[in-house]
């Protein structure tokens, strides 16, 4: 069960593939600190290098190809500035390249729900990005869905357009998920543990010194204890200014350990670079416990059991709740 990871960046996606067990062989990143993240963390089988500059004989086979290419030209937080002559919305084409000389037998891919939001989006995506997908190598048959993180125990209201291939000579099926935990995780269940300070001695518990000020706007909201945390955003200079959301407290922003907590990376997960690059890469992630879930449907597709949450080891302090919340759903007939 081996995988091909595209546009990586610091690892949540591949995270979550390696805790249902399987192996990624290769990966490709442009971001420097992204790549030291996930060479720290997963492996050094991941190439620092442009995507374009990737030659796809150098890339060994696998089974599987997934990752999610940079969003920013999709992303509805652009508002009207939002634009597909962007040039980032033209990344998918290089998924598809690779696609189309791999010919793995399945794939996934992971964006933003911009990415069909709106008529002149939903036209290019179901017209132009399907279609790419559809039409590489052999041939695949396409499928996506919204999920949302908080469904599967990520205590964040995460929404995310996931699509799924499979390869048209395949009879498999793939499916997304069939439950969803009943009960959210919180922002209490995520952070209320860590100092209210920054302490150097628990690792990246650090952020930025910009100022908090509640004024409604992304960035500036009051967040809720007892609720899921907003989308915790990767956009920005990367100076960690006002898209790092406040601490429920309101006394200091977000910590880049509280971001990763949020984003369900377990806490030996240690991100390098400035806080502002830490800030990114846990934004641009696709958080492990819903990449695992979504993973563990691949699983099948090989002739092996789903492997159980509660079986597996992440360093979380919700961890538990989570495991519990599953049992109850297995004694209910939801999971």
């Amino acid at each position: 069960m081996k995988v091909i990871s595209l546009f990586s960046g610091c690892g949540g996606l591949d995270l979550g593939f390696i805790k249902a067990g399987f192996e990624v062989v290769w990966a490709n990143d442009f971001d420097k600190e992204a790549v030291q993240s996930y060479r720290f963390n997963i492996g050094e089988h991941i190439v620092h290098d442009s995507i374009y500059n990737i030659e796809t004989d150098t890339i060994p086979d696998a089974d599987i190809l997934i990752g999610g290419f940079p969003c920013l030209g999709f992303t509805v937080a652009k508002g009207k500035s939002r634009t597909l002559d962007c040039d980032y919305n033209q990344l998918f084409q290089e998924y598809a390249r690779v696609l189309n000389a791999k010919e793995p037998k399945y794939f996934l891919v992971e964006n933003v729900t911009g990415i069909k939001s709106g008529k002149e989006f939903n036209d290019f995506f179901h017209n132009t990005i399907l279609k790419a997908f559809e039409n590489a190598g052999r041939g695949y048959r396409v499928k996506y869905e919204t999920l949302i993180s908080s469904d599967y125990g990520v205590p964040q209201n995460r929404k995310r357009v996931i699509i799924l291939g499979v390869r048209s000579d395949l009879e498999d099926e793939i499916t997304f998920p069939a439950f969803k935990i009943e009960e959210r995780l919180t922002l209490r269940d995520a952070i209320f543990d860590l100092p209210l300070e920054h302490d150097l001695s628990i690792p990246n518990h650090i952020g930025t010194k910009h100022k908090v000020k509640i004024n409604g706007y992304v960035g500036n909201r009051q967040l809720d204890w007892d609720k899921p945390s907003p989308t915790i955003t990767g956009r920005g200079s990367r100076t960690g200014g006002a898209v790092i959301h406040p601490h429920p407290n309101r006394h200091r922003r977000l910590t880049v350990r509280e971001c990763a907590r949020i984003q369900s990376f377990p806490d030996d997960f240690i991100f390098s670079g400035s806080n502002g690059a830490c800030f990114a890469q846990i934004g641009n992630a696709v958080p492990p416990i819903m990449s695992f879930f979504i993973a563990n449907e691949f699983r099948v597709l090989f002739g092996k059991e789903r492997l159980s949450f509660r079986d597996t080891v992440w360093k979380l302090p919700y961890k538990g709740k989570i495991d519990g919340y599953l049992r109850d759903g297995m004694e209910m007939g939801l999971v």
